[in-house]
């Protein structure tokens, strides 16, 4: 017997609600917040907004579902199931919070605060819930296969990412490691940086963006996957098989080079680090909290994950 499909909703807990908790008391909390010259109303009203969405998507559930729930520092120790539909309650980062515990499950993003929210990721208003949830497995209705990143080590440890990785030393000081590519018979070249970003689509609205810009649009050095010589990088869609991939301040010196310093890489490229430090880390999309950590000699390939963020459109 086919189980009935599950809404999991997830949501994080507000600024308001982290306030009070930490201070006590409305009162209290809104006498810090006074103190720094800011106003609690402002962030109360945030947190109705977000309740009277999560209420509003609630109900708006099919009675033949089943439903959890789920914060978003614990989706760690959330067991997603195939037959879900996850539905992201508030901003467009909780949706990149959720991609890597997925596995082709659909993704509906709901807004709780728009003209706030850049809305990438979060399409929905809460009222939409209500004819959008029914139709999730109705042929026709739109989904984008949002590429994604992973990170694979030697010792199989995987990191997924939907918008970036930052592979590097932890407090992002000076790593050193040495970096090639797997068609390149081995060739490699030995750097010191802050570090080495690999993005995708998606993540090009963001960290991405910002080392791109500050490349001058993305004048940069050799391409992954056999390419060769400087030219310019076009940030890729958030629908395309293509990676770009930067090295944050490579340092020149005797020993380490600055000839690769930025690049793409196709469907079936993979960028390989070579650990010459006695820590590096890996992590994904800004949570440092959840990294992979490497040690002397260990290898990383990264490249395009197999796995897509199917979000509703």
């Amino acid at each position: 017997m086919s189980l009935a499909p599950r809404a999991v909703l997830v949501h994080r807990t507000t600024e308001y609600e982290e306030l009070v908790a930490r201070h006590g008391t409305h009162g209290q909390a809104a006498f810090f917040l006074s103190s720094r010259g800011r106003d609690i109303e402002e962030v109360a009203e945030r947190h109705r907004r977000t309740r009277r969405a999560m209420a509003e998507v609630t109900a708006a559930i099919p009675l033949t579902w089943r439903q959890s729930r789920v914060e978003r520092g614990d989706l760690d120790r959330f067991l997603f199931a195939p037959e879900d539909v996850v539905v992201v309650v508030g901003q467009d980062g909780l949706v990149a919070n959720v991609a890597k515990y997925l596995a082709g499950q659909p993704v509906v993003g709901i807004d709780t605060d728009p003209g706030r929210n850049p809305g990438v990721l979060v399409r929905h208003r809460p009222a939409d819930a209500r004819l959008l949830l029914p139709s999730v497995f109705t042929a026709g209705t739109g989904t984008d296969g949002l590429t994604m990143v992973e990170a694979v080590a030697d010792d199989t440890q995987r990191l997924l990412a939907l918008n970036e990785i930052y592979l590097g030393a932890a407090g992002h000081q000076t790593a050193r490691y040495r970096l090639g590519f797997d068609d390149d018979g081995g060739a490699v070249e030995a750097q010191a940086s802050s570090g080495v970003l690999v993005g995708t689509g998606t993540g090009a609205t963001g960290w991405i963006r910002s080392v791109w810009q500050e490349r001058g649009g993305g004048d940069g050095g050799r391409g992954g996957g056999g390419g060769g010589g400087d030219r310019s990088l076009r940030l890729p869609g958030p629908t395309e098989d293509r990676l770009v991939w930067f090295v944050r301040e490579a340092w020149p010196s005797p020993a380490t080079g600055t000839s690769l310093v930025a690049g793409e890489l196709a469907a079936g490229d993979r960028l390989t680090l070579t650990v010459e430090s006695e820590r590096l880390i890996a992590f994904g999309d800004g949570i440092e909290s959840d990294a992979v950590e490497l040690t002397w000699g260990q290898r990383v390939r990264v490249g395009r994950a197999e796995t897509a963020l199917q979000l509703v459109g």
